[in-house]
């Protein structure tokens, strides 16, 4: 990402901002192995945001963005969140990126939160309403939170104590 987008639209978390209190990180791992990960953002107590997704370039197409999705979307709306927002770059390199959001029923709206118009940006929104709306298949693969080793994080809404969670399967 840091190699096709220029700096000023660079809108990834850094650690500390991963570490705040709004943000819940996940991990992806086939045993000791780091596939993937991602980060669900409280914007506000209806609304959140979807940070940080990545996979690793060796594990792409293996449902590993499907699976860490799909658990973001499935924690927002075990929240209460009426909708999911997200940033994503606009350059062809994120086009798979794009395509994994359109499968999970996000649409192209305009900026949102901190955001303002970036030819380098693409805003997403989707509408948390009915559960099974916009859910891709990925049949056969299970994911769950486990505390165990993942990366430094804490859950959202200000839980004392709360550890962080991995997103634990077997690929």
């Amino acid at each position: 990402m840091h190699e096709i987008t220029p700096a000023e639209s660079i809108h990834a978390f850094d650690l500390e901002a991963l570490r705040s209190p709004e943000v819940t990180f996940w991990s992806a791992w086939d045993g000791d192995v780091l596939l993937g990960c991602g980060a669900l953002r409280e914007l506000d107590p209806t609304t959140g945001e979807v940070k940080s997704m990545r996979t690793g370039e060796a594990h792409r197409g293996r449902g590993v963005g499907s699976r860490i999705l799909e658990h973001i979307i499935g924690e927002a709306r075990r929240r209460g969140y009426d909708r999911l927002n997200l940033e994503t770059g606009a350059m062809p390199a994120f086009e798979p990126a794009r395509a994994l959001y359109r499968r999970f029923g996000f649409e192209h709206c305009g900026p949102f939160g901190e955001y303002v118009d970036d030819p380098n940006s693409v805003f997403m929104t989707k509408a948390l309403g009915d559960p099974a709306a916009g859910r891709a298949s990925t049949a056969g693969h299970s994911i769950t939170a486990a505390a165990a080793g993942a990366p430094t994080g804490r859950r959202a809404h200000g839980a004392t104590g709360a550890s962080p969670a991995a997103v634990r399967r077997r690929w």
